[in-house]
């Protein structure tokens, strides 16, 4: 956030476990017998129409295992879905020198402010202050239900369509890179990883997308693979 000196973020589970590198983490399945979201899902009218008259669904991952003894804050993020020719969702590469969630990918997002009237307030002033993207370019769907981090905070996925032509300018101090992963990609349980870690006596199970960007890995994984799945069950019922 350009006007905080430091972030407003939980500290993640790779901050609290000394040499963690998630992609060592064994994959214990991937779920490739379910079936994508069909494309004919995945246009804006049919976006619009889904949160408009949602099914009845039930979230997969609602609660991570707490990893912070502390009281939950209410937090949101910004699912931007840009209006490309195929629908693609903006995510961040948040810079390395950051104290917490340093170098993962994530939502553009953060701590509610008491001045935030909803949390679609809460993840427009977030998204504006990362990547410098204006609300008047951005037509808010609807909402996801409440994922709750590992370090207590309680996140709304916000879901966004987004002008495939508004200006983005990167807040450095927190974000290193921006990039866009088609929709499709996301929404296909093909391209979900399962991981689970035996950490402190208990089992840790989290999802991983790792996504190839011109060469380059995207590690998609944790929170924001979560409320991705999430997403995806939401499409699918």
């Amino acid at each position: 956030m350009s006007s905080v000196p430091a972030p407003q973020r939980p500290a993640s589970l790779s901050a609290s476990i000394p040499g963690f590198d998630p992609r060592q983490v064994p994959i214990i399945g991937t779920d490739a017998h379910l079936p994508a979201v069909a494309a004919t899902q995945l246009t804006p009218q049919a976006l619009r129409a889904r949160f408009a008259s949602p099914p009845h669904w039930v979230p997969e991952v609602r609660r991570e295992e707490q990893f912070m003894d502390r009281t939950p804050a209410h937090a949101a993020v910004l699912v931007s879905l840009v209006l490309r020719e195929e629908l693609t969702v903006l995510l961040t590469q948040r810079t390395e020198h950051l104290s917490t969630h340093s170098g993962q990918v994530a939502f553009p997002g953060g701590r509610q402010d008491p001045g935030d009237k909803d949390a679609a307030a809460t993840a427009l002033r977030e998204a504006q202050e990362e990547v410098g993207l204006d609300a008047q370019h951005v037509e808010v769907l609807g909402s996801l239900p409440v994922y709750e981090t590992g370090s207590s905070f309680l996140v709304t996925p916000v879901v966004a369509l987004v002008q495939p032509n508004a200006p983005l300018h990167a807040n450095p101090y927190e974000v290193a890179d921006m990039f866009e992963v088609p929709l499709r990609f996301l929404l296909n349980p093909a391209h979900h990883q399962r991981h689970r870690l035996h950490w402190q006596g208990r089992d840790r199970e989290w999802f991983s997308m790792p996504f190839s960007d011109a060469g380059q890995e995207r590690y998609i994984w944790g929170a924001t693979a979560g409320m991705l799945r999430n997403f995806y069950c939401f499409m699918s019922a």
